[in-house]
C-alpha cells in the first residue's frame, strides 16, 4: 500500500472509528451529489432574474452568452472545490478548506457567519418565498394574511400566513433529515427530479411550438457592451449560488475521491444546460423590452406560449423548485456546525451525532430553530444584505486556499486534481473578487456592517478557544 493510499484510508477511517463514538454515514454517491448541486441552486432565480439581465443586456445573443459564461465561471469554482473536497472528505466542506489553509480562525469565521445569517438567512429567505407562492394556492398561507401584529417602537412585527408556511416547511424537511442522510437525500432527489422534469417540459415544448418571437442571436452588438455585461454577470452569478453545497456533505459521500468531483462537476454542467435552454425559451416567448420589465418571467413566458392556464402551472413548478432548494440547503448547511463544535469552536452540544440515524441531529435542530426565528422576525432580508460581501469574500478566500494547500501540503493525497490549474482557479477567484468589488460599490454600508458581524466573531472565537484548551 502506498503512503498516499494509507493516508486516504486513515482519513476515511476517522469517520467510522467506533472509539470516537457514532459517526456520519457515507451513503451519498455521485448521482446524489449532482442532484444536490442542482437542487441547491435551482430555486426562483431562473424564473425571476432574467428581467434584470435583459435590462442590462438588451441583446438575445449576449443574454445567452452571459448565462453560459457565468456557468463556466461557476464550473471553475466546482473544479477548484472538488480537489479540496477530495483531499478533506469531511462534513463541513469550506470550513475545513479554510481551516487547513489559513488556520482555525478562518474556518470559524466562515461557520460563525454561516450560522448567524449566510446559510440560515438563505434558508429563511427560501422558506419565506415558499410561503409567498403557497399563498397563491392556499390563501391562508399568503404573506398578506396577517394573523397577529405587535408594535415595537417604530417597527411593527407581523405574523403572517406566509411565515407560518415557511416555518412548517423548515420543520418538515428537518424532521425528514433526522431520519438519516439517505432519507433526506431521497426526498431531495425526488423533488429535484420533479423540478427538472417541469423545466424540461417547458423547454421541450417551448423550443418547438410556434413562438411569438424569433430571437436574432447574431444581431449586431450595441456599442460599449463590456460594462453592461459585467452588470448582468452579477445577477447571473447569484443565480448559480449554492453550487458548492455538496462539498458541505463530503463526510457522508462514498468513495469521496471520485464522487465529490463527479457530483460537483456533473451538477454544475447540468445547470449550465438548464439555464441556457430555459432562457432561450424565454427569448422565444417575450420580446426583450417586455422581458426586461416583467417581474415573473417564467409565468409570463408560459402564458405567452401556452395560454393563461399555463402561468398557474409555472407557479406550481416554482413552488416545487423552492421546496427542493430549501431541502438541499437544510440537508447540507447543517453539516458545517458539527465539526466546528467537535473542534471546540462552537456549542459543544452541536458536536453530537445521533447514534441510530447517524446524522448531526443537534446541528439540524439548532439550524431549524434559528432559521425559523429569522423567518418569523421578518428581518432576514435586511440581515442577509449585510453579509453578501462577507459571503463573496469567503468564496474568493476558499478558491485561493487551493494555492496555499498546494504549497503548504504537497504530500497530502489528492485523488482529484483541479483541471486547468493554475488558470481555472484563478478565473474563479477573479470572478469572485469582481463580484465582491461590485457588492462593495453598490452596498458600501451593508458590506461594512457585514464585516462588522465577522469582527464580532473574534471575541467568540477567543472564548471558545480558551474553553477548548481547558478541556
Amino acid at each position: 500500500m502506498t503512503r498516499g493510499c494509507a493516508l486516504v484510508c486513515k482519513n476515511l477511517a476517522l469517520d467510522t472509528d467506533p472509539s470516537t463514538g457514532p459517526s456520519l454515514k457515507r451513503a451519498l454517491g455521485a448521482w446524489d451529489g449532482a442532484l444536490i448541486t442542482i437542487g441547491a441552486v435551482l430555486g426562483t432565480a431562473i424564473f425571476l432574474t432574467p428581467a434584470d439581465i435583459a435590462r442590462a443586456l438588451p441583446h438575445p445573443g449576449l443574454i445567452l452568452g452571459a448565462w453560459v459564461f457565468g456557468g463556466l465561471l461557476t464550473l471553475a469554482g466546482a473544479l477548484t472545490y472538488a480537489e479540496m473536497g477530495a483531499m478533506f472528505p469531511r462534513a463541513g466542506g469550506m470550513y475545513h478548506f479554510l481551516k487547513e489553509a489559513y488556520g482555525p480562525l478562518a474556518g470559524f469565521l466562515f461557520g460563525w457567519g454561516s450560522f448567524l445569517v449566510i446559510m440560515s438567512g438563505g434558508i429563511a429567505a427560501l422558506a419565506a418565498g415558499f410561503g409567498e407562492y403557497l399563498g397563491g394556492f392556499i390563501p391562508f398561507f399568503s404573506t398578506r394574511h396577517v394573523l397577529a401584529s405587535l408594535p415595537i417602537g417604530t417597527w411593527t412585527w407581523r405574523l403572517t400566513g406566509g411565515g407560518i408556511a415557511g416555518v412548517l416547511a423548515i420543520a418538515f424537511l428537518t424532521t425528514v433529515n433526522f431520519a438519516g442522510v439517505k432519507e433526506g437525500a431521497w426526498l431531495q432527489n425526488v423533488v429535484t427530479i420533479l423540478k427538472i422534469g417541469s423545466l424540461a417540459a417547458l423547454a421541450g415544448v417551448g423550443l418547438f411550438i410556434a413562438a411569438p418571437v424569433r430571437p436574432d442571436l447574431a444581431a449586431p452588438l450595441p456599442a460599449g457592451v463590456l460594462a453592461p455585461f459585467g452588470i448582468a454577470m452579477i445577477s447571473v452569478l447569484w443565480a448559480y449560488d449554492g453550487w458548492y453545497c455538496f462539498a458541505l456533505s463530503a463526510g457522508e459521500v462514498r468513495d469521496p475521491g471520485r464522487n465529490i468531483p463527479r457530483g460537483l462537476i456533473a451538477g454544475t454542467a447540468a445547470l449550465i444546460a438548464i439555464y441556457a435552454l430555459i432562457n432561450f425559451v424565454y427569448l422565444r416567448a417575450l420580446p426583450i423590452p417586455v422581458l426586461s420589465q416583467t417581474a415573473r418571467v417564467g409565468e409570463a413566458a408560459a402564458q405567452a406560449l401556452f395560454g393563461p392556464g399555463a402561468a398557474r402551472l409555472v407557479s406550481a413548478a416554482i413552488l416545487v423548485s423552492i421546496f427542493g432548494c430549501l431541502s438541499a440547503n437544510i440537508l447540507t448547511c447543517s453539516r458545517i456546525y458539527q465539526p466546528m463544535a467537535q473542534d471546540g469552536l462552537f456549542f459543544q452540544s452541536l458536536a453530537r451525532i445521533n447514534p441510530r440515524h447517524r446524522v448531526p441531529a443537534a446541528s439540524l435542530l439548532a439550524q431549524a430553530i434559528w432559521a425559523s426565528v429569522l423567518v418569523l422576525s421578518g428581518t432576514f432580508e435586511q440581515l442577509y444584505t449585510y453579509v453578501v460581501f462577507a459571503e463573496v469574500l469567503f468564496y474568493a478566500a476558499t478558491g485561493a486556499a487551493l494555492y496555499v494547500l498546494r504549497r503548504a501540503q504537497p504530500a497530502t493525497p489528492r485523488p482529484y486534481r483541479t483541471w486547468g490549474y493554475p488558470w481555472v482557479p484563478a478565473l474563479f477567484i477573479l470572478s469572485s473578487l469582481a463580484l465582491m468589488a461590485n457588492t462593495l460599490k453598490e452596498r458600501p454600508m451593508e458590506s461594512l456592517l457585514g464585516l462588522g458581524l465577522l469582527v464580532l466573531g473574534l471575541p467568540a472565537f477567543a472564548t471558545w478557544r480558551r474553553r477548548a484548551r481547558r478541556v
